[in-house]
């Protein structure tokens, strides 16, 4: 079995899947950082396909883009100038050839988590 990557977006704020929040995928070499793919999430807060699917995997260092700041101004939250939370990135490692890994994002306007899901 190959391994790949998803993600799932909730917003904790508002108590439900983050709809329409655009993720950026890039890989890390080194110094290098190179755009992969943009994706959007669904009304279940996940992308409707795998973020890098099997066929696509390669282990090594990435980072998500989370777009939350305009997922934020199109849900209605407040603005702030500027917005406590716009752009948040997560840069994790991918070691295990034949893994899923799966990397969550629970938002709010004023913090985030994740962790490595199943």
């Amino acid at each position: 079995m190959a391994g790949y990557l998803t993600t799932h977006v909730l917003d904790t704020a508002r108590g439900c899947p983050a709809e329409g929040l655009r993720i950026d995928l890039f890989r890390i070499d080194g110094e290098t950082r190179a755009h992969l793919k943009t994706l959007t999430t669904n009304g279940d807060g996940r992308t409707d396909e795998q973020i890098l699917p099997a066929g696509e995997f390669r282990t090594g260092v990435y980072e998500l883009v989370f777009h939350a700041g305009a997922y934020l101004d199109a849900c209605g939250t407040p603005p702030e100038t500027p917005r406590f939370l716009d752009v948040v990135p997560i840069r994790f490692g991918m070691s295990e050839a034949d893994a899923h890994y799966h990397v969550p994002l629970l938002l709010s306007p004023f913090g985030y988590s994740t962790y490595r899901g199943s």
